[in-house]
């Protein structure tokens, strides 16, 4: 029996691809960091994803393995799949020596297949906890979920055995208070320090349905004394919405576009009502700092995104519309009155914040710390 390691734990935190996986796997990173100082937090992605970018701008050291995407037909890729895997594990287990893991927090992605498997694999193995941020379960954290010894979820009904603890989002998010924080945000904006304010967001790249949409109404917005930050993406720029200033009549808050937003923390508390996508990591997020919400999920891929707004919607704390029903009449016969309702708004911010959980970061990190010092001993 080997002695018991010194030094603090070593915790990975593993997902790549894109923000739906990195951001709640930093934000864990960041709540291990918390709870025990003495812990070495490593992230671990692949070369291709997001993280090779958010990983470093958040401080965390960043470990790569091969991708490994499991295929959902028969055909070449099928066949390639074994080699792949045994090199992908090979890595992965090479990454776990070196860290010295003590346990792993998979969040899904090509990332973790490798990253479970090889975890999996290690003579004593090394505990595995699995957290899904989607309303259905993808491939990976299926695997992983055979592995664990905790298996987390976001919501209810994603297809695994989890226990629901909600997502977890970044410090500055969760312990965001946009009552305190309005009057500079909307200072830093431009925005009318008193006015009702709408954020409009459609990803980092922006949405087209969204900005078309409120292009049409940007004028009645402003007149009727409504101001709007509107991210409306960097190739989008030109195209953007705009309040003729020329015109007396539409003389009213400002109508403020932006390519994209940096400080997300800023833009939530500048804002009373927000119009935005329906990704796991938006609707955590809305959800922690109490902003009511519309809800336009992206009308592509198995209606996930529909899914990660149920538990809003049907606590009052949001509204969802469809991609194709968004139109300039939408935006003045729902979406406006809305936001000059201050009533309304109160309590579907109150049903925000009890429908969210603004401690899932701490409670996964928790739990990995647990089974990290069960693994030490």
């Amino acid at each position: 029996m080997s002695a018991p390691r010194t030094g603090g734990p070593s915790v990975l935190v593993v997902g790549g691809g894109t923000a739906g996986h990195i951001e709640p796997a930093l934000a864990v990173g960041e709540a291990v960091a918390v709870l025990d100082p003495t812990a070495r937090v490593t992230a671990v992605g692949t070369p291709r994803g997001l993280e090779t970018e958010l990983v470093p701008r958040r401080g965390f050291p960043l470990e790569l393995v091969d991708p490994v995407p499991l295929p959902r037909s028969v055909g070449g890729d099928l066949f390639r799949l074994p080699g792949r895997l045994v090199r992908a594990v090979r890595g992965a287990r090479d990454v776990l020596r070196r860290t010295e893991a003590d346990v792993v927090v998979g969040f899904g992605g090509y990332a973790c297949v490798p990253v479970y498997l090889a975890a999996a694999a290690t003579r004593g193995r090394v505990p595995i906890v699995v957290h899904e941020a989607n309303a259905r379960a993808g491939i990976a954290n299926k695997l992983g979920a055979r592995f664990a010894v905790a298996t987390l979820a976001a919501v209810s009904d994603s297809g695994l055995d989890a226990r629901v603890v909600g997502n977890p989002v970044r410090r500055s998010v969760a312990t965001l208070d946009r009552a305190a924080l309005r009057a500079e945000a909307r200072k830093a904006f431009g925005l009318d320090p008193h006015a009702p304010t709408v954020l409009v967001v459609g990803g980092s790249q922006g949405a087209r349905s969204l900005n078309t949409a409120m292009a049409g109404v940007a004028q009645e917005f402003s007149r009727a004394g409504v101001g709007v930050l509107h991210a409306v993406g960097p190739k989008n720029v030109d195209d953007a919405p705009r309040v003729n200033g020329d015109d007396p009549a539409s003389v009213g808050p400002a109508y403020v576009t932006v390519p994209y937003l940096d400080r997300m923390d800023l833009a939530y508390a500048a804002a009373d009502l927000i119009l935005c996508r329906s990704g796991a990591i938006t609707v955590a997020e809305v959800s922690a700092v109490g902003l009511p919400a519309v809800f336009v999920p992206l009308p592509h891929g198995n209606g996930e995104q529909a899914l990660n707004a149920r538990d809003l919607v049907a606590g009052g704390a949001a509204l969802i519309v469809e991609d194709a029903a968004l139109t300039p009449d939408y935006l003045r016969s729902t979406v406006l009155p809305l936001a000059l309702d201050p009533d309304r708004l109160q309590n579907m911010s109150a049903a925000a914040v009890g429908g969210g959980s603004r401690d899932a970061a701490e409670v996964v990190a928790r739990i990995a710390l647990d089974a990290a010092g069960k693994a030490r001993r």
